[in-house]
């Protein structure tokens, strides 16, 4: 049973920084992912990342603050989120596949990864 533990979330100002990480359990992960849910909206994606980090998929909104990277040996994943902004606030959640995507498509789809985290929550004051 693949599990994953999430942290980094808190309460922050708008202009703040934040790092997210999550570490996932099990052998053979292919793409990791960030995905974040508002109160009240779907959830959507927010950052993209293959097993071996050559390349990255990221959300329009998010493209330029925040900056996914990966320690595959540790099968731990990242989100560098700066200049975080009211409309950041959600809970966001990790998610692995045992895919490695290489389609943006297919990287942002939620239906693509199999494991998702507990989530952690981010608030960013006004």
């Amino acid at each position: 049973q693949v599990q994953l533990a999430e942290s980094g979330g808190g309460l922050v100002q708008a202009g703040d920084s934040l790092r997210l990480s999550c570490t996932a359990s099990g052998r053979g992960i292919g793409s990791m992912a960030w995905f974040r849910q508002a109160p009240g909206k779907e959830r959507e994606f927010v950052a993209s990342i293959p097993k071996n980090g050559d390349t990255t998929y990221y959300a329009d909104s998010v493209k330029g603050r925040f900056a996914i990277s990966r320690d595959a040996a540790k099968n731990t994943v990242f989100l560098q989120m700066n200049n975080l902004k009211p409309e950041d606030t959600a809970v966001y959640s990790c998610a692995i596949s045992f895919t490695i995507y290489y389609s943006a498509e297919l990287a942002s789809r939620d239906q693509s990864y199999a494991y998702w985290g507990q989530g952690t929550q981010v608030t960013v004051s006004s």
